[in-house]
């Protein structure tokens, strides 16, 4: 998909085609610079993030940080995902995109969830800054592209090969794929016959019994909601919706 920003010049919206969707609410979303050969010039890319899975749902590589494509990112990926209302949250920061009037008023038409970190907390994104990280610690990763052209086909190749072939560390060894359509119990199945096969054939090597397959966590949560010997709720650490304009009430 293509999309305009004010000065006429044309973006492309990123949305993985994913077969066996299976939808993992919430998501995080985040954006970081891409700079260029030419000094003190950066593009943004944008990345919406399945939390549970770690999928890459959206991304997009733009000329300009503005809330209007933020907007337009976000529209098209809860429509491809047949997102309905009142089903997502998205975590985000507290950049000027995710901030602006426009940008929530879309998602309170959209009646999206937006949660925010807290001010001046830099690790409050945690899984995002994690994917960002993998994304430039890779061997391959420019430092500097020549063109937007050339950012955009780098992150192509990054993303296909993050969501399908990345055997994430947090999902147990298992891809972002894998977890995010659930396919992962039926590679896992194949795991354990394997494993079974092996303990079969020499059980004396397996000093601590049959092995097992590790699974990804049943739950994740960014600042989860923490409770009191006594069982009341501890809320200072908790990220719900924290701007009047995004519709937290108090």
């Amino acid at each position: 998909m293509r999309l305009l920003d004010g000065s006429g010049m044309s973006r492309e919206v990123h949305v993985p085609f994913c077969e066996r969707l299976r939808v993992r609410l919430p998501r995080s979303t985040h954006l970081t610079k891409l700079p260029l050969v030419r000094r003190g010039v950066y593009l943004s890319l944008y990345v919406v993030l399945d939390l549970y899975s770690r999928f890459v749902v959206a991304w997009m590589v733009s000329r300009k940080e503005n809330s209007a494509l933020a907007s337009q990112l976000m529209a098209e990926a809860t429509a491809r995902y047949r997102i309905t209302p009142g089903q997502l949250t998205i975590h985000q920061d507290r950049g000027s995109p995710m901030i602006a009037h426009g940008y929530l008023d879309q998602m309170k038409e959209m009646d999206v969830t937006c949660s925010h970190s807290r001010p001046r907390v830099s690790n409050d994104n945690a899984f995002s800054e994690s994917q960002f990280k993998t994304q430039k610690y890779q061997p391959d990763y420019p430092g500097r592209f020549d063109s937007v052209a050339h950012a955009r086909g780098w992150c192509e190749d990054y993303f296909d090969w993050y969501n399908f072939k990345h055997h994430h560390s947090g999902l147990a060894g298992f891809t972002p794929e894998q977890v995010f359509t659930g396919r992962y119990q039926k590679v896992a199945i194949d795991k354990q016959q394997a494993l079974d096969d092996r303990y079969a054939l020499n059980p004396e090597r397996f000093v601590k019994g049959r092995p097992m397959v590790a699974m990804p966590p049943l739950s994740v949560a960014i600042n989860p909601i923490v409770q009191s010997e006594d069982g009341s709720i501890i809320d200072d650490r908790v990220n719900f919706p924290t701007l009047t304009a995004a519709g937290y009430v108090k």
